[in-house]
């Protein structure tokens, strides 16, 4: 058990660290992520939305104070890592590792979160 929540809190920080880190750069260096953004193809009006919801999702999953928002915030970590994979890949500029990264920490983070804390536990203490 100790070994499971070892594993729960590392990826879980990275992955609020890399996604609170992206939103504070999409603020406080818009001209790069204005151009960036350009480069990939993506509209440039959805960064200041997208750092919002950034900074939100580590909060509703450090807190859980909301399955509904926590498990949002897990699929929006994901979805947003997929599409920055698909789109470093579309532009071939090679930056797609950061992204996988992103995916694989997302996935293991979210997996022992059902471990520890969700329905998951549940369902095997039942069996």
């Amino acid at each position: 058990m100790k070994k499971d929540k070892i594993i729960y809190r590392t990826t879980t920080a990275i992955i609020c660290f890399l996604f609170a880190s992206g939103a504070l750069m999409y603020i406080f260096n818009y001209d790069y992520a204005h151009q960036f953004f350009i480069t990939l193809g993506f509209p440039t009006w959805i960064i200041y939305p997208l750092a919002v919801l950034k900074l939100l999702g580590p909060i509703a999953i450090i807190t859980r104070k909301s399955l509904f928002l926590k498990e949002l915030a897990y699929a929006g970590f994901l979805y947003d890592a997929i599409l920055a994979v698909a789109a470093h890949i579309m532009v071939g500029d090679g930056f797609i590792y950061h992204g996988i990264v992103a995916i694989v920490l997302t996935i293991v983070s979210w997996i022992y979160d059902r471990k520890l804390f969700g329905k998951y536990t549940q369902t095997i203490a039942a069996n």
